[in-house]
């Protein structure tokens, strides 16, 4: 399959969505597991809201389905090796590292695509992972991915 740039080929499509309010009551019962599942920067910019929930079930969602696009399951990386990072009024990307930089770059994948919406009632995000032309050397472990390209959620959404 041959990726939105017509150059790379499809290395997985991942696609996870949250139930908000069993989320919040699991933060809540749980209030430690925040900084198990989210780096500093995500729990930051999601204290910013009213009410965080939403911009951490995003994230998570983001997480999961990061997982699914590279066809491995629970405890295959920490959590916190996978970053989604907002700049501004900017699309959000991922920043991978640790186990799940290197599982990317085992798979060859050079580039992210994410999509991340909510609604009062459930976070979704959208995950697919490309894979360059042959001859293309992915993403060195370690570092970070380039920003993923985005499918524009609808305005106001928060997340």
């Amino acid at each position: 399959m041959t990726g939105a740039s017509g150059n790379g080929t499809v290395v997985g499509i991942g696609v996870d969505a949250v139930d908000l309010h069993r989320f919040r009551d699991t933060l809540v019962r749980r209030p430690r597991l925040s900084t198990r599942l989210f780096t500093e920067n995500e729990r930051d910019y999601a204290s910013r809201a009213v009410d965080p929930t939403a911009r951490l079930a995003t994230r998570f969602a983001a997480k999961e389905a990061t997982m699914k696009a590279l066809g491995v399951g629970l405890g295959a990386f920490a959590f916190v090796d996978v970053e989604v990072v907002r700049s501004g009024l900017d699309a959000p990307f991922l920043v991978l590292s640790g186990g799940a930089a290197a599982l990317a770059t085992r798979a060859g994948v050079v580039r992210w695509h994410l999509s991340l919406t909510h609604t009062h009632l459930v976070a979704m995000a959208t995950v697919l992972a490309e894979r360059g032309p042959a001859g293309n050397a992915a993403v060195p472990e370690g570092t970070t991915t380039a920003p993923a390209e985005q499918t524009p959620a609808p305005a106001g959404n928060g997340a």
